[in-house]
């Protein structure tokens, strides 16, 4: 049988070691804290664009049915003329009012787009923001701890030594 030295472990060694792992599980949950609310920023923006395509897909089929009915109903009206002029003359104001129509389509689906786009670059300028913050503010408590860790392991070493 070996004779191994029983060493112990000086009480103030014990607390430094208790302290440091306490300090560094703070520091790791400030962290993962920090990245939990910018995944959920993240998902917000993506909830945004998600609603955004949904809005602008639904007054894409509004402004199809639209047009497709305004051009039945030039149908029927050509249907029902009783000569080429009349027939002329439902067909230029089907011209006419349906680029006017397309104009407004136009223009409102840039302003869906514009909006979209706008929204997104907020959420997104948010989500950075918050995310610096929360980092900036995980990294000072790391950088604390790690002080304090240090401070810590120095005096437990002092007193050892005394």
């Amino acid at each position: 049988m070996s004779n191994t030295p029983n060493y112990e472990v000086p009480a103030e060694m014990r607390d430094f070691a208790e302290k440091s792992v306490d300090q560094a599980r703070k520091a790791f949950d400030s962290f993962i804290g920090a990245a939990r609310r910018t995944a959920d920023t993240v998902h917000g923006s993506a909830d945004t664009a998600r609603t955004s395509a949904h809005d602008v897909s639904a007054r894409g089929f509004e402004f199809a049915e639209q047009n497709v009915n305004a051009a039945f109903d030039l149908a029927q009206k050509l249907v029902r003329s009783r000569d080429l002029q009349e027939a002329m003359q439902h067909q230029a104001e089907f011209v006419r009012s349906q680029f006017a129509a397309i104009q407004a389509q136009a223009k409102e689906f840039g302003g869906l787009a514009q909006s979209a786009m706008q929204q997104g670059a907020e959420k997104a300028k948010a989500a950075m923001q918050e995310t610096a913050e929360n980092t900036r503010k995980a990294m000072e408590q790391g950088t604390e701890a790690a002080r304090k860790a240090g401070a810590d392991a120095e005096q437990a070493i002092r007193n050892a030594n005394s």
